[in-house]
């Protein structure tokens, strides 16, 4: 190689520098003019649109409500700040919004669906289909006959789960289950709406499933033997190994044992 034809350090370094220099100047201008463009009010947001679930809550109220997260532009706005105020709203699940552009959004809304009520009458709290505890205005629920369940916080998905395991068996026989209670110690209680009080035990769904199942079993075969209906059950403990105690109206506690296998 020709030493004369090499290209000397200090032009390469010099080369180097004004390439490394426009790049930075380039990107620079770029994002200037971003942030120029972003601002022009052509791109200022005009509105809203909402769809999805809205059956306790109308598009004016929630705009209403979620105005001041609006700030900015079609390209500044904070969504993330836009779905936590739509889900703030009492009833709203989930939130998914989408820029429309030039300067609109678009919001999808998931409402929660009320199974049941949570915690002790004077609360505001309901349980949704995913076992999920809410807060809402309970003068709202559509449902009539919804069940109170009640169990220490954060094992609300646990308490339903038993609940949709007991409640189809007791409505066989003609006596819903009203309330479904896990009490701090891991026992569960039950009332129906006959007035009737269960002590369940403590368990897994399945134990405390057999134990239901047992009772309910033989339940029609006691009542019948002091002539007393279903109704007249005061209360019963199905806590006992091999069988249950229970109290009907007018008859003494009795002690029923398991059927024979």
């Amino acid at each position: 190689m020709n030493a004369a034809a090499a290209t000397p350090l200090d032009v390469k370094l010099m080369n180097t520098t004004a390439a490394v220099l426009f790049l930075a100047f380039a990107g620079l201008a770029l994002l200037a003019a971003g942030r120029w463009v972003s601002r022009l009010p052509a791109f200022d947001l005009q509105g809203i649109s909402v769809s999805g679930d809205m059956n306790h809550n109308n598009p004016l109220t929630l705009r209403a409500n979620v105005a001041p997260s609006l700030s900015g532009t079609f390209f500044t706005v904070d969504l993330a700040r836009v779905r936590s105020a739509f889900e703030s709203v009492p009833w709203v699940r989930r939130a998914v919004v989408r820029r429309e552009f030039p300067n609109r959004l678009h919001v999808n809304l998931q409402e929660h669906q009320a199974v049941a009520y949570w915690g002790a009458e004077a609360e505001s709290r309901l349980i949704n289909q995913q076992g999920e505890v809410f807060e809402a205005n309970v003068g709202e629920v559509e449902q009539e006959g919804l069940p109170r369940l009640h169990g220490p916080e954060g094992q609300s998905a646990e308490v339903l789960a038993m609940y949709r395991t007991l409640e189809p068996q007791f409505a066989t026989m003609e006596m819903p289950l009203e309330q479904l209670e896990l009490t701090g110690r891991g026992s569960w209680r039950a009332r129906l709406d006959t007035g009737a009080s269960l002590e369940l035990g403590r368990g897994t769904v399945a134990e405390v499933d057999t134990r239901v199942q047992r009772f309910l079993k033989t339940l029609t075969q006691v009542t019948s033997r002091y002539a007393r209906p279903l109704q007249a059950v005061e209360s019963a403990d199905l806590r006992h190994e091999n069988g249950y105690a229970i109290k009907l109206r007018g008859v003494s506690t009795l002690v029923a044992d398991a059927p024979k296998k």
